[in-house]
């Protein structure tokens, strides 16, 4: 019998495609975007689509904080920047002819040995499935993940301090 998209299976099938094409979708807009505003609309688009595949990932929790955090928090964040930046730096390219397609074929290579990399690998079902809930989540960082869940907030600490020592010496510094 041969797989339907009318079946259960199938239909999650076309779900998580639609969500791979949100993210790159998203990826690229980011990438190619002359306008900031329209570079920002391409990261929070991406940014959803990489909550939907958190949640194929059996990880619901995760996922809404990847939308109220990047979608929600950092794209704001990003708007007031760009509301507040200067007119005359906002959209300055490099001069140089070479990083276009030095960048293009770096992507061309990475993407390349990824794909390589994902057709010649045999994958293996992964056998423990959890909820992904909030309460084993916590359990996690609070035992097995404790010291990176520490380093994590030593590093917000450190930007936090850095954008205050940033923001002291005003605009025109």
């Amino acid at each position: 019998m041969t797989p339907s998209i009318f079946t259960p299976d199938g239909l999650v099938g076309i779900v998580f495609l639609i969500t791979i094409g949100v993210t790159l979708a998203g990826g690229v807009i980011t990438c190619v975007s002359e306008s900031l505003i329209r570079a920002l609309s391409g990261l929070a688009l991406a940014s959803v689509g990489v909550g939907g595949l958190y949640y194929f990932l059996n990880s619901p929790f995760i996922s809404m904080m990847q939308l109220l955090i990047y979608v929600g928090a950092v794209s704001i964040v990003i708007s007031f920047g760009i509301m507040l930046a200067s007119p005359e730096g906002i959209n300055k390219r490099p001069s140089n002819a070479l990083t276009g397609p030095i960048g293009m074929s770096t992507a061309a290579l990475l993407a390349g040995g990824l794909i390589t990399m994902a057709v010649q690998t045999h994958w293996q079902p992964h056998t423990k499935i959890t909820d992904g809930g909030m309460y084993n989540i916590g359990i996690q960082l609070l035992t097995n993940y404790s010291m990176v869940f520490e380093l994590i907030s030593i590093v917000l600490l450190i930007a936090i301090i850095g954008g205050l020592a940033i923001a002291r010496g005003g605009r025109g510094a």
